[in-house]
């Protein structure tokens, strides 16, 4: 029959989605452009940009969950599926890369900056005092160290088909990251050093609030498998929106192991570099 399907690949039909959901993201970046430097329409910009990329993300991803629904993410989609997931979660791997990379730059080799900048030390000569890595630092690692297994918990009780497991793993979680959120708040406003003074608080405030900002998308992605399981979705075979998001769950954790060595352990000896 002419027309008739004879492959496992899903053909997406034609949709403007993605192209409004562009255009929000550069609407967004472009009116905080505008926010930074004080220009017209910087109060304005961003926020319309903002939430025509949430409509837009909202859409896509409602279509993707209706082509699961309708048996369109065949085996061979959803391995293409994985390696996208593993391919973006590579990308913001090297993401941090980069803030990693800025804060041994500044703490290796403090004495090629300014001297009236950091006075040839780490952290700063300006800097009096800094966050005790074991008092919230280490009460926000375990909290995480608790998620990643509340996440792997729900993910073994999906696929032995075990429901009440799956909910109760992602109840668990979701209530972690959003503590783990809270205490880092409360980390922020008590902070002992303010923000963009200094090369110490613009590395440690821009490595250690993105990844607040990644667990905050990471909890939003639990919320939605979460409903989704209570609207019954996901089958020990086909769950692959659950497993994109406890992925990404994993992955924050690793990076904020590493943070919490580089940034808040090794990075407060302030060793002497002349």
């Amino acid at each position: 029959m002419a027309g008739a399907k004879n492959h496992d690949y899903h053909i997406l039909p034609p949709d403007i989605v993605p192209l409004l959901t562009t255009l929000g993201a550069l609407i967004f970046t472009s009116g905080m452009v505008l926010f930074m430097h004080k220009l017209p329409g910087g109060h304005v910009v961003p926020w319309a940009g903002l939430a025509l990329l949430l409509a837009g993300m909202f859409q896509w991803f409602s279509k993707i969950v209706r082509e699961a629904h309708a048996g369109d993410h065949t085996p061979v989609v959803q391995l293409h599926q994985r390696y996208g997931m593993i391919l973006f979660i590579a990308s913001e791997v090297m993401f941090f890369v980069g803030w990693f990379w800025a804060f041994f730059d500044f703490s290796l080799f403090p004495s090629e900056l300014a001297e009236e900048v950091i006075g040839g030390q780490w952290p700063p000569k300006a800097i009096e005092a800094v966050i005790n890595a074991w008092d919230l630092p280490l009460l926000n690692t375990l909290i995480l160290l608790c998620s990643g297994t509340t996440v792997t918990w729900a993910h073994h009780g999906l696929i032995h088909g075990d429901r009440d497991a799956l909910k109760k793993g992602l109840w668990a979680t979701i209530l972690l990251g959003l503590l783990f959120t809270s205490i880092q708040a409360f980390e922020y406003i008590h902070a002992p050093f303010p923000f963009g003074k200094n090369t110490y608080g613009s590395a440690f405030y821009m490595a250690t609030g993105f990844h607040g900002f990644h667990v905050l998308v990471g909890t939003i992605f639990l919320i939605v498998c979460l409903k989704r399981a209570y609207n019954g979705d996901f089958t020990p075979r086909q769950h692959f929106g659950f497993e994109a998001a406890a992925w990404y769950w994993h992955f924050v954790d690793v990076v904020w192991l590493f943070l919490f060595v580089a940034v808040y352990v090794w990075g407060n000896w302030g060793a002497v570099i002349e």
